[in-house]
């Protein structure tokens, strides 16, 4: 619909300040789907996933800059929180950590992101078929609830758990 190619609306479960970082790596995952789906499905990429990746590579900073999620960094905060509405407000600040560290920094966040879309490769990959289902059901309605993608995911998994010969069983039945 309109120049949106395709969205996720998350809408909050509860009122929460402070998030654990297994809620964020999920929510790397999450962001990183689209990304993730286009490569296994088309062998290509496209610009419609641009605006999640500024959004992972925002988070993974934060995790890693703010937060102190980083496994290799620890729990050392390297960016002040300011309020300044000015742009170019980064001009007159000076960074107060060297130029070994910011490499460090560049380096966890790329970890955290690499290691997330990974994972979430694997998941999908996994998962193919309910990528497939899903993507059928967004063609023949445009828009999908919280309930109806449950609905396709548990039919996904129970197809998926069923001992090969019912599966052969199934389409030899339905050949016939």
């Amino acid at each position: 619909r309109g120049r949106a190619l395709g969205l996720t609306q998350q809408l909050p479960e509860d009122e929460r300040h402070a998030y654990p970082r297994s809620y964020l790596m999920n929510n790397l995952a999450i962001l990183l789907g689209g990304r993730v789906a286009e490569e296994l499905i088309f062998e290509d990429y496209t610009t419609g996933a641009g605006n999640d990746i500024e959004r992972v590579s925002s988070l993974a900073r934060k995790m890693v800059c703010e937060w102190g999620m980083s496994d290799d960094i620890g729990p050392v905060a390297f960016q002040k929180q300011n309020d300044e509405v000015f742009l170019g407000r980064d001009f007159g600040h000076v960074r107060e950590y060297s130029e070994a560290t910011a490499l460090k920094i560049d380096q966890a966040i790329e970890k955290i992101v690499k290691e997330t879309y990974n994972k979430t490769k694997q998941l999908l990959t996994d998962h193919i078929e309910c990528l497939h289902r899903l993507a059928q059901e967004l063609l023949e309605k445009e828009t999908l609830d919280a309930k109806e993608i449950d609905a396709i995911l548990v039919v996904c998994q129970k197809h998926g758990k069923e001992a090969p010969e019912e599966k052969e069983e199934e389409s030899d039945g339905a050949s016939k």
